[in-house]
């Protein structure tokens, strides 16, 4: 059963946005919230790109790991896109950017069984240099946030706006990744509470300790071993926690939106997205494409090269020919549009059949100018919301 954009931003919980660079899925996304919000609900826009795309989209200084509420009197009013007389009572729109650090400390402090052994760790040089730039941290902290916007954040809507990048659904494997690790004999090993249980337990270990040590020095490797040290008795919660988050990315009210535009790059790179949820057992609700060319009229481009062609020989009165010739110019270019438009539209229809499914399809003509305000984000929902076909 197709599920329509209106039904995604009234009745889910989650909506990520997916898709390569430069399509407008910030954007979209700011937009689905903010019509969440108009529509009454608690609305939550979170970006794990560390760029300020977000922020330039609302129109605001900067962003926090924090939600941060928008005056309702910057987005619920008739700013261009919409009566204000449609906005439901109620409605509320926050916004965060993900800072990875400050997540993971969160989440240290919350699985510690003590204030001090949270400390230890906070306050380990190992965990500091990495915390913030280890591979995968980002994207299991951009689940956490989830989890706890989720679950204590009270909001009825979130909407995700991924990395513009490949690894933009690493978040996915995220969970699992945590949980191989923790069971990982090494891990396990340097978890022990004793050096003497170390030594006795794996010469294997104490070779690979000392020659790293030879490469970035003993007391890093010291760093490191009082890092996962520090760490005894609260793998239980991080296990716990994984596997919280990998059930809600695969509950009913979790919806996966992908944006592209009609480049053909980005319409591989949003063919290789769908490949990757359907991998992860996830299937894509709806299919947004942003910056198509508008088709202008019904008639066919052949139609109009004709007229065209018509006009230009049609008047052999020099003082007519330029006026002539000039709407004969406008034929032809309106047919190179109709042209340009049909192909965009058949390339875009042949990617849903390739995502496969019951999905639905929205267009999102190119603008005059760059969305960087409530208006512009209210014209765009307006466009969005108004061209919503289904399959």
């Amino acid at each position: 059963m197709t599920t329509p954009i209106e039904e995604l931003v009234d009745s889910r919980r989650v909506v990520i946005c997916c898709g390569s660079g430069g399509v407008g899925k910030t954007t979209t996304a700011a937009v689905l919230a903010l019509e969440g919000a108009r529509r009454g609900r608690n609305a939550c826009v979170v970006t794990i790109d560390p760029a300020r795309r977000l922020a330039d989209a609302l129109g605001i200084e900067h962003l926090t790991n924090d939600p941060t509420e928008i005056d309702p009197k910057l987005w619920a009013g008739d700013l261009g896109g919409g009566d204000a007389s449609e906005v439901v009572p109620g409605g509320r729109f926050s916004a965060l950017m993900l800072d990875t650090k400050s997540t993971f400390d969160v989440l240290v402090a919350r699985n510690a069984s003590t204030e001090d052994q949270a400390q230890r760790i906070l306050d380990n040089a190992f965990y500091r240099n990495v915390s913030g730039a280890l591979g995968g941290t980002q994207e299991y902290m951009a689940m956490e946030k989830l989890h706890e916007l989720h679950d204590e954040g009270n909001f009825d809507l979130i909407v995700v706006d991924t990395p513009p990048t490949r690894h933009a659904l690493d978040f996915l494997d995220a969970p699992k990744r945590l949980t191989r690790l923790l069971d990982n004999r090494v891990f396990r090993l340097l978890m022990m509470p004793t050096r003497a249980y170390l030594r006795v337990a794996s010469v294997a270990v104490q070779t690979f300790l000392r020659t790293v040590a030879r490469v970035v020095g003993s007391e890093v490797i010291e760093d490191v071993v009082a890092f996962f040290r520090a760490f005894e008795g609260m793998e239980e919660g991080f296990r716990e926690r994984a596997r919280v988050v990998e059930e809600l990315l695969t509950d009913p009210a979790t919806a996966f939106v992908l944006v592209t535009s009609p480049r053909r790059d980005a319409m591989e790179e949003a063919t290789f997205f769908a490949e990757r949820l359907a991998v992860a057992g996830q299937t894509v609700q709806a299919l947004i494409v942003n910056r198509i060319h508008p088709s202008f009229g019904d008639e066919s481009p052949a139609g109009l090269r004709a007229a065209a062609d018509a006009l230009q020989f049609s008047s052999p009165d020099a003082e007519r020919a330029g006026p002539t010739n000039r709407l004969s110019a406008l034929y032809a270019n309106l047919a190179d549009f109709r042209e340009i438009a049909a192909l965009e539209r058949a390339h875009i229809e042949a990617l849903r059949d390739r995502i496969g499914g019951d999905i639905t399809l929205a267009y999102v003509p190119y603008l005059a100018h760059d969305v960087h305000d409530f208006t512009a984000l209210h014209e765009v929902g307006a466009l969005l919301f108004d061209t919503v076909s289904a399959r």
